[in-house]
């Protein structure tokens, strides 16, 4: 054993080549992956689809409710709008009126010793110095008219501008005392040559005493006089031009601080009423539809043009006035005063015309005047409103006392008188003068009465006059409602606004055009329906029957039932998006470790 021991060698035989090394030994799975920071699967995207399904839900739903709070509004011409209202306003209306004046000769072999060019340029001078006098109105002619001037003698001198035929007029045909046949004889010769022409023929000589000077019921007038001088033939003509037949015999101007109250859809309402004050006494009827078909249908149909006028009637009973009476010994009736007129009867809100018969312990009751008369007509007016007239009976002795009062019909002639005053009272409701005389600065001149109420002359006044209010009244209602729309653009602006704005656009510039050519009853026509349309666009049911508000007031209103959950459904969104590419991140992650460890 020993032997065996120490025969062994002490170190191991050297050999001649160096062995391969071992290969690398591979570290273990567990190692390598780190479920912090990696995965092994590929994230699903089923949270994801959900969640983001969700949300697209909602950006989708938003069009529908926007949708759902949606005003319509047709489209509004702004921009016509407000040209209109500027031409309207800034610039006055200028109606252009044709002025002639003829001068005649009572003697047809004698000559006119009057030079054409330097009476024109009189008259002009004259009519300018009028219009001055006051300032521009809208609606009138004086700024922008035409002026011709005929010497109708054996020389046949003429403006170039004249209308007139020398020889049409021969003064020894006319029979000046008579002015009813000298206005007619006129109209029979057309010197308004198709309602365009306002005439004054200039008679020198005649069998008058002084200076005559007539306005007819048409668009002509006559002078009649001696020895004309250029100076006084020229301002004569010149105030008939410019204070009758332009201003309407009114010393204000054109534009009448109260007329008559013309409803926004161009119509009246006219209210007659017989007023019983005690039946007891007295009862009294009317016939007033022969009135009616007499004295106001031709009145009316005149005014056709300026406004849609309509009668109505009624007796009332039991009327007794408001407002005391006192006992005159020295005139032998009952006085009421001016004071007492507020309180006499009651006016509803339409024009109201009444004809009172006092009761037996008043009558006879007479109108005293501030100055201490008494009133000619027992009538007064009530301003914008309508008017009264106190009417008594021939006798002031009541009924007998036994069985029912007798029913008494006013007699045709009283009526007549009674209606007479009513059409004068409503000549004043209208701005227009209501008795026969016009006393100017050089004289006075007498006015025809027309069986129709109004002459022709007044008619184109009132024609200028309604077209220019209707036309500011038009142009200011568009106007509001052009700014009111454009400040709330939530406001409901329907079709019909929008059909009735575009018609009353065209018929403003309709009545601006025909206004620009002097038909007058066609602008005064035209100008009514812009108004009427304007107005109803303006208080149309669909704009005032809504509170509109601001689209802030909308986003206050349904942010409290959308945003919360619109908010948790975004945050949802942007947290399930987070975590995915985190795991997305973590799997990128262990692909990588997977492929450098393999």
């Amino acid at each position: 054993m020993a032997e065996e021991i120490s025969e062994s060698p002490s170190h191991p035989p050297e050999t001649s080549a160096t062995p391969p090394p071992a290969p690398p030994q591979q570290q273990p799975e567990s190692e390598i992956f780190d479920p912090k920071t990696m995965r092994k699967t590929k994230p699903g995207l089923k949270r994801l689809f959900l969640t983001f399904s969700v949300l697209l839900s909602f950006l989708v739903g938003f069009p529908f409710l926007f949708k759902s709070v949606e005003i319509y509004r047709s489209p509004l011409p702004f921009g016509d709008i407000d040209n209109v209202s500027s031409d309207i306003i800034s610039n006055p209306l200028l109606f252009p009126c044709h002025l002639q004046a003829i001068f005649l000769h009572s003697n047809p072999k004698s000559s006119i010793n009057l030079n054409l060019e330097e009476l024109e340029l009189s008259i002009r001078s004259k009519i300018t110095k009028f219009t001055s006098e006051a300032p521009p109105q809208c609606g009138a002619c004086t700024d922008n008219f035409t002026l011709s001037l005929t010497l109708d003698d054996r020389d046949c001198s003429q403006s170039p501008s004249s209308f007139y035929k020398c020889g049409t007029i021969r003064a020894v045909d006319l029979d000046f005392s008579d002015d009813e046949s000298v206005d007619e004889a006129l109209k029979s010769v057309d010197l308004d040559f198709g309602g365009k022409v306002y005439s004054v023929v200039v008679v020198n000589g005649g069998d008058v005493d002084g200076v005559k000077a007539v306005v007819g019921k048409y668009r002509h007038g006559w002078i009649v006089g001696r020895d004309w001088g250029v100076g006084e033939v020229g301002e004569r003509l010149a105030e008939t031009f410019v204070k009758v037949f332009l201003n309407g015999g009114r010393e204000e101007g054109l534009i009448h601080g109260e007329f008559m109250p013309v409803g926004a859809d161009g119509r009246i309402v006219l209210s007659f009423n017989l007023l019983n004050a005690d039946p007891s006494d007295w009862i009294y009827d009317w016939d007033f539809q022969k009135i009616d078909e007499t004295l106001l249908t031709p009145m009316l149909e005149a005014l056709g043009p300026i406004a849609n006028i309509s009668v109505e009637s009624q007796v009332l009973y039991h009327t007794p006035k408001s407002s005391f009476s006192s006992w005159d010994e020295k005139l032998g009736s009952y006085i009421f005063s001016t004071k007492d007129l507020p309180f006499f009867v009651s006016f509803p809100q339409v024009p109201d015309y009444a004809l009172y018969v006092p009761s037996a312990k008043e009558c006879p009751l007479l109108l005293q005047l501030p100055n201490g008369e008494i009133s000619k007509t027992n009538a007064f007016i009530s301003p914008m409103w309508g008017g009264v007239m106190v009417w008594n009976p021939q006798s002031c002795s009541r009924d007998s006392d036994s069985g029912l009062p007798v029913r008494h019909l006013i007699s045709p002639e009283d009526l007549q008188m009674v209606f007479e005053v009513f059409v004068g009272q409503f000549r004043q409701l209208f701005g227009i003068k209501s008795d026969s005389l016009y006393v100017g600065a050089l004289g006075t001149y007498s006015l025809l009465a027309s069986e129709k109420g109004f002459t022709e002359w007044e008619l184109d006044v009132l024609s200028r006059q309604h077209t220019c209010f209707n036309l500011h009244s038009s142009s200011t209602t568009l106007g509001s409602l052009s700014r009111l729309v454009q400040s709330l653009p939530r406001m409901i602006i329907t079709d019909e606004i929008g059909k009735q704005v575009k018609f009353s656009l065209e018929a403003a510039k309709l009545a601006l055009r025909n206004a620009s050519l002097g038909v007058y009853d066609a602008s005064a026509v035209s100008s009514r329906q812009a108004r009427s349309l304007a107005e109803d666009a303006f208080f149309h049911p669909s704009i005032m029957s809504v509170s509109y508000y601001s689209f802030e007031h909308c986003f206050a209103v349904y942010s409290p039932f959308f945003l919360p959950v619109s908010m948790h459904v975004l945050l949802a969104a942007l947290r399930e998006w987070r975590r995915y590419k985190q795991e997305k991140a973590k799997y990128l992650l262990w692909k990588a470790k997977e492929k450098v460890t393999s």
